[in-house]
């Protein structure tokens, strides 16, 4: 990915940032000002628009400094996350309060999607900021590396053509000196050197190929242990997973029968064993009514207990023995 292509998604993640935010802000300040208004005294009915405001605000505030902070490599600390979280969850209880009040399950559902869109394109606006910039500082770095590698490429070509072409004169004036005064010798010793020197190379491009050849043979071997030990890795992980995930099971159809076992209740349980009672009763696909007789509760209150499991299943976070994760 090239400067064009990352600048390119830095602009589009800051326009749909933008317009989440924006259409959150205008959808919350049409749902929680008659909300205010009908919690406040009527002739202060012209602040009910005030409170979502201010709340919206908060939230420009955390999405604009944290792409600022993002952009910069830096971290605002534990406060700005705070802040983030705490803006998104009033935003989300004032839109769906109106609905939760008047028991509008469907309208909860509704109203709490904009607020939870604006929740997790904040995290995930700064998570690809973040990406961004890593890879913005990484594309420098190799952009000055290689910058670097051909100044230093250029400085020794020239400090070697300067060398070469000093060792030449040099070598001219000593050939020329010696070949006045013992030109044969001089011949002689040359092509000797000339020898040498093919017999020197030969031999250390025999020993670099050696060398290579022996390297990638160590390469290789290592590389297929790695994979190897990898792969018996990933067999007992597995293995011991499953292990795991039977004895969970097992242990949760246990608890389940143990409490299914004790039949309808002669006397109202406590809410939190009544809750347990529920969520095995949920488990093991009992209707509300067999639910509440077991556990002495109200048709009304197991039921709204069990549409709450329903809903916790559907966002998946109900494991298999009806335990909330």
């Amino acid at each position: 990915m090239n400067g064009v292509q990352i600048r390119s998604a830095e602009r589009a993640l800051s326009v749909g940032t933008w317009l989440i935010v924006a259409g959150a802000m205008l959808y919350s300040i049409l749902t929680v000002t008659p909300l205010a208004a009908a919690h406040t005294p009527d002739k202060w009915d012209w602040t009910a628009p005030i409170l979502p405001l201010v709340v919206d605000a908060a939230v420009v505030i955390v999405v604009r400094l944290d792409a600022v902070l993002a952009r910069l490599g830096g971290h605002g600390g534990r406060w700005p996350v705070v802040l983030r979280w705490m803006t998104g969850c009033m935003t989300l209880a004032l839109n769906v309060a109106d609905s939760a009040l008047h028991n509008d399950l469907v309208g909860v559902a509704v109203h709490a999607v904009a607020p939870l869109l604006l929740i997790v394109t904040a995290e995930t606006g700064l998570a690809y900021r973040r990406a961004i910039t890593t890879a913005v500082n990484e594309l420098e770095a190799r952009q000055q590396a290689q910058r670097e590698a051909r100044e230093r490429a250029v400085v020794e070509r020239r400090e070697a053509a300067a060398r070469q072409a000093r060792e030449e004169r040099e070598h001219a004036a000593l050939l020329a000196r010696e070949q006045r005064e013992h030109e044969a010798r001089l011949v002689r010793e040359q092509a000797e050197r000339e020898e040498r020197a093919r017999r020197e190379e030969r031999e250390q491009a025999a020993a670099r190929e050696r060398a290579e050849r022996e390297a990638r043979e160590r390469g290789e071997r290592t590389r297929e242990q790695q994979r190897l030990e990898r792969e018996r890795r990933e067999r007992e992980e597995a293995e011991r997973l499953a292990r795991e995930h039977s004895e969970r099971e097992t242990q949760a159809e246990r608890e389940r029968a143990a409490l299914l076992a004790l039949g309808p209740a002669v006397e109202k349980h406590s809410e939190e064993r009544a809750r347990q009672l529920v969520k095995a009763a949920f488990g093991a696909g009992l209707p509300v009514r067999a639910a509440a007789e077991l556990c002495g509760w109200s048709v009304g209150w197991v039921s709204t207990r069990y549409q709450e499991l329903r809903d916790d299943a559907g966002r998946g976070v109900i494991k298999s023995d009806g335990a909330l994760v």
